[in-house]
């Protein structure tokens, strides 16, 4: 079986290895997953971000999670479309902001999780409710602002849930291919 690869796209404002993503990683480790964390800060163009994103996953050997915050949720959906991840981990994602080109990025993947903090000042609540009602998404409104760090530990346990979720069907599909081959 293939090392499930969790990549995380960080936001506009911050960078690969802030508080939330250092502390998801280490989840990510110990459950026994490659980790990439995304530098990005050289460029602040959601598009060209995945453009980036997508051309990184394609040189990966193997399933991928994506995890996006902020702008890198919204680059992290987008990219889906292409990628199609096991998983998709969005926190505070840009939905609904203007100066991005797509307005209603389309999902791809098995699970979909997204977090949003009740305080968040830079992203509005109706789309990103929006979005997960229409796309069936595991939703957790907690209260926080845009970065979340108010939550890291609690947001660690979620993600641990979540990804043990990808590493289940993970698991199901490199099953299913064996017993194809039989």
């Amino acid at each position: 079986m293939q090392t499930l690869t969790v990549i995380f796209a960080h936001g506009r404002e911050s960078g690969p290895w802030g508080t939330k993503i250092r502390a998801l990683a280490k989840v990510a480790e110990r459950l026994g997953c490659q980790v990439i964390s995304r530098d990005d800060r050289d460029n602040r163009d959601p598009e060209l971000r995945v453009v980036r994103l997508i051309d990184e996953v394609k040189a990966i050997d193997g399933p991928v999670v994506l995890v996006g915050s902020s702008m890198g949720g919204y680059v992290a959906t987008v990219a889906s479309q292409v990628v199609r991840p096991v998983g998709l981990f969005l926190m505070a994602p840009a939905f609904g902001l203007p100066g991005y080109a797509n307005q209603a990025p389309l999902p791809i993947s098995r699970e979909l999780t997204v977090v949003y903090g009740w305080d968040d000042d830079i992203v509005p609540v109706e789309p990103v409710l929006d979005f997960a009602k229409k796309h069936q998404a595991m939703l957790h409104l907690i209260p926080a602002g845009h970065a979340l760090l108010e939550q890291v530990e609690w947001l660690t346990q979620i993600f641990e849930l979540f990804l043990g979720r990808c590493l289940q069907l993970d698991r199901a599909t490199a099953r299913e291919r064996f017993l194809a081959t039989l």
